[in-house]
């Protein structure tokens, strides 16, 4: 099964993997100590963000780093972007219609 990025990013847990892996590569264990959860379900947290080619993984000797792939997230970013300008407009719109009211009133 194909996962996409808005599935991998659905998961509170991947979301906080995400967000540790962002300021630094870290092993498996490095992260899992972050988390409750068994090293096992990190693992499969991280198979999935592999899968979803959000996070590159580097062999370093026996170690295996994982760090964020910015182009990904640029991804969802421009995903984002779209609803931020409706919201944006729409607020405004608002504020128009607020500072009619308040002139008014006057």
């Amino acid at each position: 099964m194909r996962r996409d990025i808005f599935q991998a990013i659905a998961d509170p847990t991947r979301r906080a993997i995400i967000a540790l892996i962002a300021i630094q590569a870290m092993t498996p264990n490095a992260i899992a100590e972050h988390f409750d959860s068994s090293r096992q379900a990190v693992s499969k947290h991280l198979r999935i963000l592999t899968e979803c080619e959000l996070v590159n993984q580097n062999q370093e000797g026996r170690e295996i780093y994982y760090q964020l792939k910015i182009d990904k997230m640029k991804e969802i970013d421009e995903w984002l972007e779209q609803f931020r300008r409706i919201w944006e407009n729409r607020f405004n719109q608002l504020d128009d219609i607020l500072l009619k009211l308040k002139a008014n009133k006057k």
